[in-house]
């Protein structure tokens, strides 16, 4: 899949959730959304993008998110 893409539809799951008032239910609820809806080989897309520094244009609470919620094994 297209990393450009991918960071695209995390950045707009992001800015909606960016909108609650309470950052840490924003923060689950952007990563609870890619757990549940992404397939598993776009979450390890995205977050080996990550890793290899890949994702700058990732907006800082999707990468919050992530961090602080990373995908189950």
């Amino acid at each position: 899949m297209n990393l450009e893409h991918l960071i695209r539809m995390a950045n707009q799951i992001g800015t909606f959730f960016a909108a609650m008032p309470d950052r840490a239910e924003a923060l689950e609820g952007i990563a609870n959304h890619i757990h549940k809806f992404w397939e598993a080989r776009m979450r390890r897309e995205l977050a080996a993008a990550i890793e290899a520094g890949q994702a700058e244009a990732l907006l800082p609470i999707v990468r919050e998110a992530l961090s602080k919620h990373p995908s189950p094994a």
